[in-house]
Parts: C-alpha cells; sequence; structure tokens
C-alpha cells in the first residue's frame, strides 16, 4: 500500500487507531487499567485542564485503550471524531446534551427500538426537552414538524426492530434546510452495510453491544461527529458561546471539525460520567477486527434464513428489507449495498400466544433481549423490550403483538432453519 492509498475498511478494523505499545511494543492494545495518569509538571497538568494539549488525566474523560476504540469507530464512519459511553442508551443522551436545553425538541422517527421510544417520550421530558414522533416516509410532515425549537432530527438507518430503512438522504436534506444535525443509530447496519455521514448525517451513533463488539460480552455505546456541521448557526449555544468551565473557550471557534468530540469528552463525560471501561473497549476492538467477515455471514444467513420463512405456511409476513418482496428493497440496496443487515421481524399465524409458543420452543436460537451476538437470538416485542409502549405505537414501531424479531447469526444456515421449523411446528400444533 503506497502512502497516498486510503485504507480499505477491512485494514482500518484491523489497524485504525493504534500503534504498537511505545512502552512494551504490544501489537494488541493494552488494557489500560488505570483512574488516574501521572503529569509531567504543574504546567503540563494546567495545559490539559485549559485543553490546551490533548492527553490523559482521568479515565472518566479519557483513557488509552478508550481512546483507541474512538479512534477506530469514527475512521469506520468516516467522522472526524467519537466519543465512546457505557451503552447506547448512554450515547444518544451523549449526542443531545450538547443540543438540548430546557423548552426544546428533537423530531424523531416512529420506526424506533422501543427503549429509545421510551428514552424520548419519558425520560428526557425530566431535562425539559421534548420528542415530536413522525413517520419518516412523509416528508411533509417531516417538514412540518420541525419548528423553531427543535435541534434534531433522529432515526435510525435500519430500523430496530421493523428492518425499515430510512431514506436517509432526504431526510439529511430536510435537517440541512432547518439548519439542524441529523442524528443517525447506525447499530443495525454497523459502518460495514451502511456510512450514514456519506448519506448527509452529522452525528452517527452506535449500541457497540451489539454488532460492533459482536459477541454479547460487554455493553457500550459510540457517538461519531461528522465534522462538518456548522454549530455556529446560533442553535447551539453550548458549542459556540464560552464556555464557563473552561475560562470561556468558544469550542466550535477553538476546535472547528472535532468541537463537538471534545465537549463530548471535556464536559459530557465529565459531568454526566457515563464512561465505558477500558476492557469493555478491549473486547470491542477485538470485535471490530473481523467486523467485515461476520456482516457478510450474518446476511448472507439472514436472506437464506428469509427466504425460507416467506414461504412458510405458519408465518403471515416477513418484513426484511433483503428480500425481494420488501418495499424497501431497492432503497436497502441504495443505502447498503453489501446487504440490509441480519435483523429482521416475521408475523406469525395464530398471533401472540403462537408467537410466546414459537421462543419457548427453540432450542438452537436464544431468547435474550439483544442483537448483533454471534448466535442467533430472538425476542417478543410486544411482551419485552417493547412492552412499555401502547399498541398505537408498538405497530407503529414495527412490534406488532403478532410479530417476533430475529437475529440471524453465523452458525450453519441448515441449523438455523431446522431448529425455527420444529419450533413453527410446535406452536401451531
Amino acid at each position: 500500500m503506497t502512502s497516498s492509498q486510503t485504507p480499505g475498511f477491512a485494514t482500518l478494523q484491523v489497524h485504525a487507531g493504534t500503534e504498537p505499545d511505545p512502552a512494551t511494543g504490544a501489537r494488541q492494545v493494552p488494557i489500560y487499567q488505570s483512574t488516574a495518569y501521572v503529569f509531567k509538571d504543574a504546567a503540563h497538568a494546567a495545559r490539559l485542564f485549559n485543553l490546551e494539549e490533548v492527553g490523559y488525566i482521568y479515565s472518566r474523560l479519557t483513557n488509552p485503550t478508550v481512546g483507541a476504540l474512538q479512534n477506530r469507530i469514527a475512521a469506520l464512519e468516516g467522522g472526524a471524531g467519537a466519543v465512546c459511553c457505557s451503552s447506547g442508551h448512554a450515547a444518544q443522551i451523549m449526542a443531545l446534551f450538547p443540543l438540548m436545553g430546557p423548552g426544546l425538541n428533537v423530531v424523531a422517527s416512529t420506526r424506533l427500538y422501543g427503549g429509545t421510544v421510551q428514552q424520548f417520550s419519558n425520560t428526557i421530558r425530566k431535562f425539559g426537552w421534548s420528542a415530536k414522533f413522525v413517520d419518516f416516509e412523509d416528508k411533509a410532515a417531516l417538514k412540518a414538524a420541525i419548528d423553531d425549537n427543535t435541534r434534531a432530527v433522529f432515526c435510525e438507518s435500519i430500523a430496530n426492530p421493523g428492518g425499515y430503512v430510512t431514506d436517509l438522504r432526504a431526510v439529511a436534506d430536510i435537517a440541512d434546510a432547518a439548519g439542524v444535525p441529523l442524528i443517525v443509530d447506525n447499530t443495525s447496519a454497523t459502518p460495514y452495510l451502511c456510512r450514514p455521514i456519506e448519506h448527509g448525517a452529522t452525528l452517527v451513533v452506535h449500541s457497540t453491544t451489539k454488532y460492533l463488539t459482536g459477541n454479547g460480552t460487554v455493553t457500550g455505546g459510540a457517538i461519531v461527529d461528522s465534522g462538518k456541521f456548522d454549530w455556529s448557526n446560533g442553535k447551539f449555544p453550548s458549542l459556540a458561546d464560552p464556555e464557563p468551565a473552561y475560562h470561556g473557550i468558544k469550542f466550535h471557534e477553538a476546535l472547528g471539525a472535532m468541537a463537538f468530540t471534545f465537549y463530548g469528552i471535556a464536559v459530557g463525560l465529565r459531568d454526566l460520567g457515563m464512561t465505558m471501561n477500558p476492557q469493555g473497549a478491549h473486547y470491542t476492538l477485538m470485535g471490530i477486527e473481523t467486523l467485515s467477515l461476520r456482516m457478510d455471514k450474518h446476511v448472507a444467513n439472514a436472506v437464506t434464513v428469509a427466504n425460507w420463512l416467506e414461504k412458510h405456511p405458519n408465518v403471515a409476513k416477513v418484513t426484511y428489507a433483503g428480500l425481494k418482496s420488501s418495499p424497501y428493497y431497492e432503497r436497502a440496496k441504495a443505502l447498503c449495498p453489501k446487504g440490509a443487515g441480519a435483523l429482521f421481524t416475521i408475523t406469525l399465524k395464530g398471533g401472540y400466544d403462537a408467537c410466546v409458543k414459537l421462543v419457548d420452543s427453540l432450542k438452537l436460537l436464544s431468547h435474550v433481549a439483544n442483537l448483533g451476538d454471534a448466535r442467533s437470538l430472538i425476542i417478543h416485542p410486544a411482551s419485552t423490550t417493547h412492552r412499555q409502549l401502547t399498541p398505537a405505537q408498538q405497530s407503529a414501531a414495527g412490534a406488532a403483538p403478532d410479530l417476533v424479531r430475529l437475529s440471524i447469526g453465523i452458525e450453519d444456515p441448515a441449523d438455523i432453519i431446522a431448529d425455527l421449523e420444529q419450533a413453527l411446528a410446535a406452536a401451531h400444533a
């Protein structure tokens, strides 16, 4: 590879953000299990605390292992910088924190993970923020929902659990025209299948718990900033106005493309404390090394299983954008050319009771509240992850009572199908 050549995705997922340890030459990123770091002298400490020099102070803010993960995820998403935190839900709050204030709102897609709907419907109200939920297929309704108090537009690239694929470029254009950032949850797709920044997103959030780690061992979250948004357009004082905690520094004026990232660390992590631990970061770094290999297998298996399920007499519907029957098939091909992910839902004949019997009859697939594991997983959202929503909200989010969500793993597809076949028979016996 020449010095002018841009590394490919497979190279970045192994090498981006890391170098051999300068002290020992260790090739793998060490787990820096340390809370604090010795300053060279008083002047060095002062420069760090004044944000005049980049370095390590205290692991609530920055840690070398977590820093390596931040750099890698930013490289994979094509962003200017990233902030890692304790979970995907933490990442969502961290993404909104520099943007919002009492009386302000975010316009969100109706097709979101149930936990996100809950967080936006109820929890953020305790900060004085609010959310407006809109069907993002209705572009006129989306435009109308954005008002003078809107500070962000939020959606998922591939929605969990319904598999809906958002028209990111159209939504980004609407957000741009309103002078607010588009935040995209890219957990289901991963940067291997979709890079939202290339389609106009300002911020990308992840639950790194899922496909990025890929083995169901640790929770984590990440926020990636494109570095392209004008935070000094009059709507974002936290990033544009003097920050009293840092002697009046104006983050956007002083730090440019890295303003959001530095604010997320220097203020967000400092005051909210949603810190990722270094061992968790290490697990995720190792998981990312095989991301492209796993996602290719996930997608291939999902296509095989979804096509089989679509023909099954006990299945009323399969909602997967990787199927030619999906209304989002062509959109998925354009947005996610390597595949539409491995998360989809099936609607069962027999309704709620059949769904419960299905999950209780499976032997290979695990009934868990997770997705993106190497193992195939299943859950009945209406009785678990989305049970806090009203029936109307469940249906809008793609989590109706007669529906189960499948996260297809990397096992032999014949074994996945065999387990589903016996469970479907038991559910309709």
